[in-house]
């Protein structure tokens, strides 16, 4: 059962580290630091619940069942964190969503320091690493504990239905779907999870026996509840931004040859040195460089290099754009060996306007490219070569 939970939690500690990268540079978001702290504070409590755990903060403290009070404070912290990411989430005017975070923070943060006096007060010297609930729900103090933390989870996750319900009416795309995954969520979680804990515990006090429902079935459910959460508040973050940097990544390879030809000229600042940098920033670097590149390589520029690769493309079948942009690859292959072999600029260079200089984004750029590509042209200097351009 450890086993599961720590993988539980690991998958989510994963989720939050992906969602939390970003550029040095870029501000801190509300949005996404609540996000992190929800799923981190989900993560922990997998973590505390575990029966390893529990024995180890058990053995570590002296007190036996110290893991409980300590699981249970953080489920209410987590719980509250659900609350703050959802009015972080909804947005609105800043001094309501204050108020609103405010507000969850004073109902929760004296529940927790509640169940830590209740658990202070009551008797439960038999350790019990996976039936606890059900072990002690008879127990004066404990009971009263136990009923506490289950009572802050509940209002907690049918908040965030109520909500989820109302607000997926009026909006559509992922940020719906990410809506109806909370709100699978909730459901999981109240009938998985909740429902069997107050069967099972409620069960005791009538003298019945159904702990099966609180230690065989409820640690599953919640934890399946805990990812349909995170997946519905990181993945309407989180999948334009993967769609994005996977374009970026597809860009910067089709740039290649492009780079291959051009890139020896680039006087371009070279990106900070990082161990790691995500295919949007290695793109945008690579974009710069290259318009670097073909600035430098203007004075080399031959009309009539262009208007007999345009003639030749357009008698080939090719459209008027497609033609224009095969005439530029050719045009700029031309100034590259040139300018590599140390030849002289050309006495009376193109005004021509490249098609990439007049677009925004990559896109100008990789049609340059591919079209470069399908030009026998043998690559002047390897990638990454930067030198000056010298006169001949």
């Amino acid at each position: 059962m450890s086993l599961v939970v720590y993988l539980a939690g690991a998958v989510l500690l994963l989720a939050a580290a992906v969602l939390f990268h970003r550029p040095r540079s870029a501000a801190p978001n509300p949005l996404t630091a609540s996000t992190c702290v929800a799923i981190t504070l989900g993560a922990l409590v997998f973590v505390c619940s575990a029966p390893a755990t529990l024995a180890a903060v058990n053995d570590l403290t002296g007190t036996p069942n110290f893991g409980a009070p300590l699981t249970y404070g953080m489920l209410s912290a987590y719980s509250c964190s659900l609350l703050t990411l959802l009015a972080y989430w909804r947005g609105g005017p800043p001094e309501r969503v204050r108020r609103q975070v405010l507000r969850s923070i004073a109902v929760y943060g004296p529940l927790i320091v509640t169940v830590i006096v209740l658990f202070a007060l009551a008797d439960a010297p038999t350790e019990r690493l996976t039936d606890l609930d059900t072990y002690y729900a008879n127990t004066p103090y404990m009971r009263e504990m136990i009923v506490l933390y289950l009572l802050g989870h509940t209002a907690a996750i049918v908040a965030m239905a109520v909500v989820c319900v109302k607000w997926a009416r009026e909006v559509t795309g992922l940020l719906r779907t990410g809506l109806l995954l909370i709100l699978v969520g909730t459901l999981l979680d109240l009938l998985g999870f909740q429902l069997t804990k107050y069967t099972a515990v409620v069960a005791r006090w009538t003298g019945h026996d159904l702990d099966f429902l609180s230690t065989n079935v409820a640690p599953p459910m919640a934890a399946l509840a805990a990812l349909l959460f995170s997946a519905g508040f990181v993945l309407p973050r989180l999948l334009p931004a993967a769609v994005a940097h996977g374009r970026g990544l597809r860009d910067h390879r089709r740039l290649r040859p492009l780079w291959n030809s051009v890139g020896f000229v680039s006087l371009a600042p070279k990106p900070p040195v990082s161990w790691w940098r995500l295919p949007e920033e290695r793109l945008h670097w690579r974009e710069v460089a290259i318009h670097d590149a073909l600035l430098a390589l203007a004075p080399y520029f031959d009309d009539r290099v262009r208007s007999r690769a345009l003639a030749a493309a357009l008698g080939e079948g090719r459209t008027a754009h497609e033609a224009r942009v095969a005439a530029e690859a050719a045009m700029v292959a031309e100034a590259a060996r040139r300018a590599a072999a140390r030849e002289a600029p050309c006495g009376a260079p193109s005004t021509h306007r490249l098609h990439s200089t007049e677009v925004s984004g990559a896109a100008g750029l990789v049609e340059l490219a591919q079209a470069l590509a399908r030009t026998p042209v043998p690559n002047t200097v390897g990638e990454g070569t930067v030198k000056a351009i010298q006169g001949g």
